[in-house]
């Protein structure tokens, strides 16, 4: 009985999904406003484009596992769990994470940058 209890107690534990208490890129925004939309959906994956002006941030965020291309490019503040830093983002550059991620952005720079994000679901 008790190796039972036991191995219930383990599946319980990898089965579990961490509960994400920040907003995903479409929920979050910068001061009450969108800068995503979706662009494709499906039961797996979806596509957004999000759009930031000179001035205009997204607010802390998680990614799911995701893929981006940089349609067009600016200079960025980006603020992770390394610190802060500022980022020249070339247009036509990509970037991808394999596990999940949370950051927030701001554009610092003087032309409207654009972003897709493919993201699993």
């Amino acid at each position: 009985m008790r190796v039972f209890q036991i191995l219930i107690i383990i599946v319980l534990m990898f089965s579990c999904k961490e509960t994400q208490t920040l907003p995903d890129p479409l929920q979050a925004g910068w001061k009450g406003e969108s800068v995503c939309e979706v662009l494709f959906e499906d039961e797996d994956m979806r596509v957004l484009r999000c759009t930031f002006p000179p001035g205009v941030g997204h607010e802390k965020h998680y990614h799911n596992p995701h893929f981006g291309y940089t349609l067009a490019g600016s200079k960025f503040e980006i603020t992770d769990n390394t610190g802060t830093r500022t980022v020249d983002v070339k247009t036509n550059s990509s970037f991808d994470k394999a596990e999940i991620s949370e950051h927030e952005v701001l554009n610092v720079g003087d032309s409207t940058g654009v972003f897709l994000i493919v993201e699993k679901k």
